[in-house]
């Protein structure tokens, strides 16, 4: 019986989850990494941050955050601009007008899944 129960207040949080029930969205599992999520914050509340910045800020190795930020920029959420001061190389990321929007409806979707817990 305290089974059952337990199905049937889980079945709301399935349903805003996604895929449950045709026309209900995914969760952007693109964001939901949690470095391509930090990357993705970070230039949330920055209008740009250099390569050594944010490597620096979210404790990420060289080849972790290239990848990772490789990922975001073929999505087009994130933009990469390669520049030179003198012979130094500078490599600098933004976020694009679409990767806003899709940090907001990940956020969207996030809440609901925990107003969905916290009414259960």
């Amino acid at each position: 019986m305290a089974e059952a129960k337990r199905a049937l207040r889980a079945e709301p949080l399935r349903s805003v989850a996604g895929g449950a029930e045709p026309g209900t969205p995914e969760l952007d599992r693109l964001i939901h990494e949690r470095v391509r999520l930090a990357i993705v914050s970070a230039l949330a509340v920055n209008p740009s941050l250099a390569f050594n910045e944010l490597k620096d800020m979210l404790a990420l190795t060289d080849g972790n955050l290239s990848v990772h930020a490789r990922k975001l920029e073929e999505a087009g959420y994130v933009e990469c601009t390669k520049t030179f001061e003198g012979r130094v190389p500078r490599t600098e990321f933004r976020l694009t007008d679409p990767g806003r929007r899709a940090l907001g409806r990940y956020l969207d979707h996030m809440e609901a899944i925990i107003q969905a817990v916290r009414d259960s």
